[in-house]
């Protein structure tokens, strides 16, 4: 299983193949925005990518939203913007998890190791394999989610999982410790914001794909969940 490393800085590139060959995987490094695009797509087998924002030639942000086209890879930020809206930006435009620099190799390698794990094994496996819920069909081993007319909602896999765990669970309320810790498939070490920032989002594609449609509801200090019609 590959690893793909991205950042311009090459002594934290090193740092990283080494953590990275410590767990059993193989890395594969890259400098900028254009060779992370090239290696990714001349390797098959890399499995996700360790990201920096700020480099040369095309950003982090922006390979991002050029990797979310046409794959639900699992994409984890590294990067020494530490503002709130940097992070949320990072998670808007389809990263799965984000950590600030100067940072602790044994965290990322404990990230790296969940976003595998949760991209390897589905987030609900004794519920059924299709759900309605309003407007919408929801499909575990595709992975998919249709509106009743049949068009594809495009979500990321943090994004299917939120979707998934409430609709399996209807009337029930999640906290954003509850939906991090089943979704992500690890102790919740973030704050709240992560979860709000693709829930967020979520509500946002599935609006735009029903007309404004309402399916995850907040409770206001509790969490969020999804009522059973």
């Amino acid at each position: 299983m590959q690893v793909l490393i991205v950042d311009d800085d090459k002594e934290i590139v090193q740092l990283l193949e080494i953590y990275v060959k410590n767990e059993g995987y193989d890395p594969v490094t890259a400098y900028d925005g254009k060779e992370a695009l090239t290696k990714l797509n001349t390797n098959p087998d890399i499995a996700l990518i360790i990201l920096d924002i700020m480099m040369p030639e095309m950003d982090g942000i922006e390979v991002v939203k050029q990797v979310r086209k046409d794959s639900q890879i699992p994409i984890l930020i590294l990067s020494a913007k530490t503002a709130d809206m940097d992070k949320i930006q990072g998670l808007i435009t389809g990263a799965d998890d984000y950590v600030t620099k100067p940072f602790n190799p044994l965290e990322v390698m404990a990230r790296v190791k969940s976003l595998l794990r949760r991209s390897a094994n589905d987030v609900t496996n004794s519920t059924p394999d299709i759900l309605d819920v309003g407007s919408l069909t929801i499909n575990k081993d595709s992975h998919e989610v249709k509106t009743i007319n049949g068009d594809t909602i495009q979500l990321t896999a943090l994004e299917f999982g939120i979707l998934y765990l409430l609709a399996s669970h209807p009337n029930r309320v999640f906290s954003a410790d509850d939906i991090f810790e089943r979704v992500w498939q690890q102790e919740s070490i973030v704050s709240a914001k992560t979860v709000m920032v693709h829930v967020s989002h979520l509500r946002d594609k599935i609006e735009d794909a029903t007309n404004g449609e309402k399916v995850i509801e907040t409770v206001w200090g509790v969490g969020y969940k999804i009522e059973n019609h």
